[in-house]
């Protein structure tokens, strides 16, 4: 895997301060990406040890919320086995921090093709909040809170999982009504 940049102390990316790793690779191809650099799968840095210590010794301190994994799609076909192995380890040193992942697949496609995927299977049961979708510039609104556009959904992983049904981490529909 690779990636294009690791972001210290963001606030923009999750609850919290959070480092966030940007990896490289995507296959939606949104229109108006804000990130369009880092679809290619080979462009950026090779993820190796040091960047890895990298993280975890923003993990490492109090203040550090957590870790988010954007990009480009963290759930990239070619990314998953190496996220897989990372989100275990975090989850292993830093079972306090959590782990949020944005990818451009909808919640009912990951679970389709979690069945026959051991990565997928992994990155799901490990992280904490998924941030789903597509970006869609005609649903594009500011006022939502860490997605670009109104399709998206914040999903509590671990609820999710357990109830069987997409459960929201936070509901931006909910946070938008009122503002119109």
């Amino acid at each position: 895997m690779r990636y294009h940049n690791i972001t210290k102390a963001d606030m923009l990316n999750g609850e919290g301060l959070r480092v966030v790793l940007w990896v490289s690779g995507c296959d939606h191809h949104c229109h108006a990406c804000q990130n369009a650099i880092t679809w290619d799968p080979d462009d950026g840095v090779f993820f190796d040890e040091s960047a890895k210590e990298e993280i975890f010794s923003e993990l490492s301190q109090d203040w550090c919320s957590g870790l988010t994994l954007s990009g480009g799609d963290p759930l990239f076909l070619g990314n998953r086995k190496c996220i897989a192995e990372l989100v275990l380890e975090v989850k292993s040193k830093f079972p306090d921090k959590s782990i949020w992942c944005y990818t451009g697949y909808r919640w009912e496609e990951l679970l389709e093709q979690m069945r026959m995927d051991v990565d997928l299977d992994t990155i799901l049961h490990h992280i904490d909040v998924l941030l789903d979708g597509k970006f869609v510039l005609r649903y594009a609104l500011e006022k939502l809170h860490y997605v670009g556009s109104s399709n998206q959904c914040i999903i509590d992983v671990g609820k999710s999982l357990t109830e069987g049904e997409k459960i929201l981490y936070i509901d931006n529909q909910k946070n938008l009504e009122g503002l119109e």
